[in-house]
């Protein structure tokens, strides 16, 4: 049997940012009873009271909150790490850039904590490191075709908790706080006790706020 409840659920899960909303507290239950109850009326064919959306519109969030606050939790120790001058590079794949990626390796300086990341998508490969290798990741790829090149980022790292594995929303939760501070993220790469966020440089102070007050609350 399709409820009141039922209705307002699906209509919660249909727009993100209501369901947002409704998890940080920060919606009028009263004002946005009004804008889905037509909605609700014409769908089970008749009129239905204004305060019996309203307390579907409760009890769903206080369930969102439960799912997204309550549930996860990190480590008092988790640690943010920034890394600044990094160039983000983009090529084709094909049958030959693996050869040339290999030379990568010997180009960037481990030693120093310079970083060099690849990632292998279907018909990509995305190449982060160094602002100052910028030059000679691009020679060493020789004739392979540059989709994009990105400067001016930043990486901000964070230490995960052991059992990250088996929480759900981390990600979620992480996305929505730079999403709020009006933060695009460039690249995520992530290792199973790190999570690793590249980002526009102009954005490195808000971004670093946003993650030191996610992890303390």
């Amino acid at each position: 049997m399709v409820t009141v409840s039922h209705l307002v659920g699906k209509m919660i899960a249909e727009r993100p940012i209501i369901q947002e909303s409704l998890a940080r507290g920060i919606i009028n239950y009263g004002a946005l009873a009004d804008i889905i109850k037509p909605d609700i009326e014409k769908e089970l064919n008749k009129e239905i009271k204004h305060s019996a959306v309203m307390m579907a519109l409760r009890r769903h969030a206080e369930k969102l909150e439960r799912k997204f606050e309550k549930k996860i939790k990190f480590n008092k120790d988790t640690d943010i790490t920034i890394k600044s001058n990094l160039v983000e590079i983009t090529v084709e794949k094909t049958p030959t850039i693996f050869k040339e990626l290999e030379k990568l390796y010997k180009i960037v300086d481990f030693s120093k904590g310079d970083i060099l990341t690849i990632t292998q998508g279907n018909h990509e490969v995305t190449i982060i490191s160094n602002d100052k290798y910028k030059d000679k990741v691009l020679k060493s790829l020789g004739k392979e075709k540059i989709i994009s090149k990105i400067d001016d980022l930043v990486s901000l790292s964070i230490s995960l908790p052991e059992n990250a594995i088996n929480e759900y929303g981390l990600f979620y939760l992480v996305g929505r706080a730079l999403t709020w501070e009006n933060i695009s993220i460039v690249e995520v790469v992530s290792t199973f006790r790190e999570l690793t966020l590249i980002l526009k440089e102009k954005d490195t102070t808000k971004a670093f706020n946003a993650m030191q007050k996610l992890i303390k609350s």
